[in-house]
């Protein structure tokens, strides 16, 4: 993971490596983590990060723990990154419940409201939806990538029907990011796509 900002402990990194690839995962594995690292790395130019250790390691352990279809993957991946800063990181400083409150917040995505988070937080979801907002064959590979995780979970026409109507509703939202960082950049490309996907 060459775009970290800062070093951690190679047992950690290596828990994170195993993490993202048990199980095989076609969307939810180290290149989303590397994309988000890259929005990160892009807010730290910007506006900044107000706890940057600590919306680092979110980032790092938000999607740890995935299975799709469960609705448990957020709480679990909180607790392994808080036993990851317990075990590596003790004496480092680190707001260990901040970071488990970051993650526990993505699955809250479509529930959330602008005035409801902080700076870091709205900066830190924002860069997990930024992928709604990526070049259309950038946002096509994510969509097939999901649907590729949810094969054999949840029968393809539940699925499907399922899908669209989030991703409806993720349209019809006023505002689709919580932070102007995000919205300005992606807004217009974001619904692009998904006026695409869901009209098709």
């Amino acid at each position: 993971m060459d775009l970290l900002p800062f070093a951690l402990p190679a047992p950690l990194l290596a828990q994170i490596e195993t993490a993202y690839a048990t199980p095989p995962r076609a969307y939810h594995n180290l290149a989303h983590v590397q994309a988000l690292l890259r929005h990160y790395r892009d807010v730290a130019a910007g506006p900044g990060w107000q706890q940057p250790r600590e919306v680092c390691l979110a980032v790092l352990y938000h999607d740890a723990i995935y299975e799709a279809g469960r609705r448990d993957n957020e709480a679990r991946s909180a607790q392994l990154a808080l036993q990851a800063i317990t075990r590596w990181l003790p004496d480092a400083g680190i707001d260990a419940a901040r970071v488990g409150a970051l993650i526990n917040l993505t699955a809250r995505h479509g529930q959330l409201r602008a005035e409801q988070l902080d700076a870091d937080a709205a900066l830190f979801l924002d860069s997990d939806m930024a992928i709604l907002g990526a070049a259309a064959e950038v946002f096509d590979a994510y969509d097939r990538g999901i649907a590729e995780e949810y094969r054999g979970k949840v029968p393809g026409v539940l699925f499907r029907l399922n899908r669209r109507r989030f991703l409806a509703g993720v349209l019809a939202q006023p505002r689709i990011f919580f932070s102007d960082f995000f919205h300005t950049r992606y807004d217009a490309a974001a619904r692009a796509n998904l006026r695409r996907v869901t009209t098709a």
